[in-house]
């Protein structure tokens, strides 16, 4: 019986020797198309292929593709755990032509990897076709009887990329697992025996906006295999779960809860929770995922509580994800690298996700009891979206907890309603859980397709010469000018330039783009380009202004990047390679690049770190980056192939997206251990002495979890600290003292303000204690209450209520109102004696009242209260109003 392991890996063999490339899988974070969080399918990666927008060196490839299908539907992520199949994680094998064959090699290929690879009996083997799709029936009848060919309409087996694009019809294969003698072509499509296994799509249609069809000119293939269901149907069970997939953590779980078979069993469901959420949270984290409030950072903290909750309930009183993500990361590394990479960070982040949800859950359980026995008490059957949303905001309960918790309680969630709350809260605070996002306008892929059907570029693009010399040679294939193509533009247009090939950098992995002119000799036409961008894979847009002269298309034109800012690029570049080196050696081995920017003038690094940095380990980091850069070791360039590269050690910004070939950076001299060895395609020195001198500017909190830091190299370093310095000297001009003794100086200056202001604090008391003395010749009597009210100038809350204090105590018996302006904003202190609360007086309701006439609010407790309000200029007229207020409270 093969494992999963080595049915992934005969896959990948078996179409290698079929001429496929091994492609690896793509990030789970899906970049290319903004209408998805994740990579839901193998051909994801290959959209722009199929598009003909993006070119490959190959035209067949297979590849075992790291997929993600949450939803948050209730009905979809409730089935995992009590499903036999459903997962939110899965491994997609696939195998894809890119116009070379077609049907008859498709189906061949599918049966003969089935039957003869892995071994699946040919007798519980099933085919559906699209109705219409007589070709692939007379094809499948070479390997299956009629009698197991199944035609269904466009529902079930007809694929669509959009709702324009490549399409065409499909055919599935289904396994059929229970007894052979009960099989029936009525339960294909319809019952759960009848697995459907591998699915092979035959594009070979171009759809239009009107819906008509036309063939395309060179017919593709793209296939999809579930890991997990042919894993099922090759090695049996009850369910996904009894795979080799599952069941080493299945294993791991049971043997830190030390249960028996039975509670084992008893606890199947929570078992299968967490070693489904486990795996996806494992792969999220190592493509960069990090838990959050929004799209994919939602998802993974989502999975992460919902795996914590369910195992609070099967007994885990500790964090203990980490450890079962171990499993993973042992069993799965070999296929997927970024594992053992990232072991450290997932492990780190795991346990810190859980740590932070167990602090809030406790609370949030009781919230959740006690609004599900109103809601029992009072009949009702389903909880608000406003209260859902609130468990979510306030106490960090996902809305998916709170529909499992829901469910076991016989109440429903309105999850319209939620959603309603979250958009207003979202609108409120200028965010959300899932943005919105905008497409790309259609300008750019009809002007690509009219510059490869002119001859102007190939399907391969513009080429692109950015690690070369800074100047070069092109012509000018295409103009646009507010979105349209133009012949001509004129002195003073904003103008976007397409040349067959650039020297620019186009911004990648936070490093900006180059900047620079396009210059025409032949005319002395000028261009400022201020942007540089890759609309498409293989299309690069010059934006920028004509300074000079008319630009034609089809000139020549001599393209050069501002070589000058580039260098102070490469420097920042190279930097963020060490410091990101330096953070791990003296923070640990979980952090890992969270984003960063590289500019001409600065560099920013964010990273997993769950704490501030410390001055002094700021000061250790930044000493060690200028000693690698002292030390001046070699930065060199090399092109090798990513599986290569990875099993070298080199580190990859996981969630990027890298091609077959990757672009490797290495520090240092030595083979076997480097200083640094990444991934990377960004600009970078010659030698580490090039970046001459490393500044940090600051440290800061980005969010829960990540750090950022600040740093300036070079020039920039030069200068910042120089304005430094400067600005020591008058500093030490001003105090009269030397350099070295400011600090001293300083701490004798706040010493005596200190004592100063506790001096200017006891005045400041007594007198406006003085001051109440003489208030007292103001009291009223209303009603037979005695009543002070005055407006106190230079005065604070604290003042206030001294104030009244010794009102009290003097009058024994009354009630007090006191407004202040304090730092241009009205603010009223309420005193009520308890005698008087007895009879109906109350400072909160009074002082709220009060603060109305403010444009503001306020209340407290029956004898003493505070409120602010908005119009200081009506502060007068507010206090004026207390008799009065204090009148109708005695009325009622």
């Amino acid at each position: 019986m093969k494992t999963s392991n080595e049915i992934r890996e005969a896959f990948l063999q078996f179409f290698e020797e079929q001429r496929h490339e091994r492609v690896a899988s793509a990030p789970l974070p899906q970049k290319d198309n903004p209408t998805l969080l994740f990579t839901n399918a193998g051909m994801n990666q290959f959209a722009n292929v199929f598009l003909g927008l993006d070119n490959r060196p190959y035209s067949r490839a297979g590849t075992s593709q790291k997929c993600m299908r949450v939803s948050g539907k209730h009905n979809d992520l409730t089935n995992v755990g009590p499903s036999p199949r459903h997962h939110t994680f899965f491994e997609m094998l696939g195998n894809f032509s890119f116009g070379d064959y077609f049907k008859k090699e498709a189906i061949e290929y599918a049966w003969t990897f089935l039957t003869e690879v892995i071994g699946l009996d040919k007798q519980r083997l099933w085919v559906s076709i699209y109705q219409d799709d007589d070709e692939a029936f007379e094809l499948w009848q070479k390997h299956v009887p009629a009698e197991r060919i199944l035609r269904f309409d466009e529902k079930e087996n007809f694929w669509e990329m959009g709702d324009v694009g490549p399409c065409g019809p499909c055919s599935e294969i289904h396994y059929y697992t229970g007894d052979l003698a009960e099989q029936k072509a009525e339960g294909v499509n319809r019952d759960d025996e009848y697995l459907e296994i591998w699915n092979l799509v035959f594009m070979q249609y171009e759809k239009d906006a009107e819906g008509n069809m036309t063939p395309l000119p060179r017919p593709s293939i793209d296939t999809g295999m579930g890991l997990e269901r042919i894993t099922f149907a090759l090695q049996g069970g009850e369910s996904n779960y009894d795979t080799d997939l599952f069941q080493p953590t299945m294993q791991r779980i049971q043997a830190l809860l030390e249960d028996s078979e039975a509670e084992r069993e008893e606890h199947e469901v929570g078992y299968r929770v967490i070693a489904d959420h486990v795996r996806a949270a494992t792969f999220l984290i190592a493509d960069g995922v990090r838990p959050g409030a929004e799209g994919a950072d939602y998802v993974l903290r989502m999975i992460i509580r919902r795996a914590a909750r369910f195992g609070r309930d099967i007994g885990f009183s500790e964090p203990f994800m980490a450890k079962v993500a171990r499993v993973y990361i042992d069993q799965m590394s070999p296929a997927y690298p970024e594992l053992r990479q990232q072991a450290e960070n997932i492990k780190y982040t795991l346990t810190q996700e859980e740590e932070r949800f167990a602090s809030t859950l406790d609370k949030a359980l009781i919230y959740f009891e006690r609004l599900a026995n109103r809601l029992h008490e009072e009949g009702e059957t389903e909880i608000s979206g406003e209260d859902a949303f609130n468990l979510y905001a306030t106490h960090g309960l996902p809305l998916e907890i709170t529909q499992d918790l829901a469910e076991q309680t016989d109440l429903t969630v309105d999850e319209a309603g939620y959603k309603a709350a979250r958009e207003e809260h979202a609108q409120r605070s200028g965010s959300g859980a899932f943005k919105a996002y905008e497409t790309e306008a259609t300008v750019y892929s009809t002007l690509f397709n009219d510059l490869v059907a002119e001859g102007k570029l190939g399907t391969e693009g513009v080429k692109q010469e950015q690690y070369g010399a800074p100047r070069l040679e092109s012509e000018i294939i295409g103009l646009l000018r507010d979105g349209e193509r133009q012949d001509v533009v004129k002195q003073g247009q904003k103008v976007e330039i397409i040349t067959a090939v650039t020297p620019f950098y186009v911004e990648s992995g936070g490093q900006v783009s180059d900047i620079g002119t396009i210059t025409v000799p032949a005319t002395g036409a000028q261009v400022r380009i201020e942007a540089v961008h890759k609309p498409l894979p293989n299309l690069i847009i010059h934006s920028g202004e004509l300074l000079q002269g008319d630009v034609k298309l089809g000139s020549k034109a001599i393209l050069r990047v501002d070589d000058e800012r580039r260098a102070n690029v490469r420097r920042h570049h190279t930097a963020t390679h060490i410091l990101h080196e330096e953070l791990r050696r003296h923070l640990g081995k979980h952090v890992a690049q969270a984003g960063s920017l590289v500019a001409p003038d600065r560099l920013r690094f964010d990273f997993t770190h769950d704490k501030r940095v410390t001055d002094e380990e700021l000061a250790a980091i930044e000493d060690a980056v200028n000693q690698a850069i002292a030390d001046n070791f070699p930065v060199t360039i090399k092109l090798m192939g990513q599986k290569e590269a990875i099993g070298q050690g080199a580190m990859a910004l996981f969630g990027e997206k890298y091609g077959d070939i990757v672009r490797t950076v290495k520090i240092g001299q030595s083979q076997d251990a480097p200083y640094s060895f990444e991934l990377c395609g960004g600009l970078h020195v010659t030698e580490t002495n090039d970046i001459q001198l490393f500044q940090f500017t600051g440290e800061s909190a980005v969010s829960t979890g990540v750090r950022r830091v600040e740093a300036v190299t070079g020039q920039m370093a030069r200068q910042f600290l120089t304005e430094r310095l400067n600005l020591l000297n008058r500093v030490a001009q001003v105090l009269a003292v030397p350099v070295q003794e400011i600090e001293k100086r300083l701490e004798t200056i706040l010493a005596d303000n200190k004592t100063l202001q506790k001096e200017i604090d006891q005045l400041k008391k007594a007198s406006l204690l003085n001051e109440a003395d003489e208030l007292l010749n103001q009291v009223q009597e209303v009603a037979g209450v005695n009543l002070l009210t005055a407006v106190v100038e230079n005065a604070d809350a604290d003042g206030l209520r001294s104030m009244l204090d010794k009102y009290r105590d003097k009058i024994k018996s009354g009630v007090g109102v006191l407004g202040t302006a304090n730092n241009g904003r009205p603010i009223v202190i309420a005193m009520v004696t308890d005698d008087l609360v007895e009879r109906g007086l109350h400072a909160g309701n009074l002082v709220r009242e009060v603060a109305k006439l403010m444009g503001g609010g306020g209340g407290g407790r029956p004898n003493l209260a505070q409120a602010g309000g908005k119009d200081v200029n009506r502060l007068p007229e507010a206090i004026t109003a207390v008799a009065d207020l204090v009148q109708q409270q005695l009325n009622r």
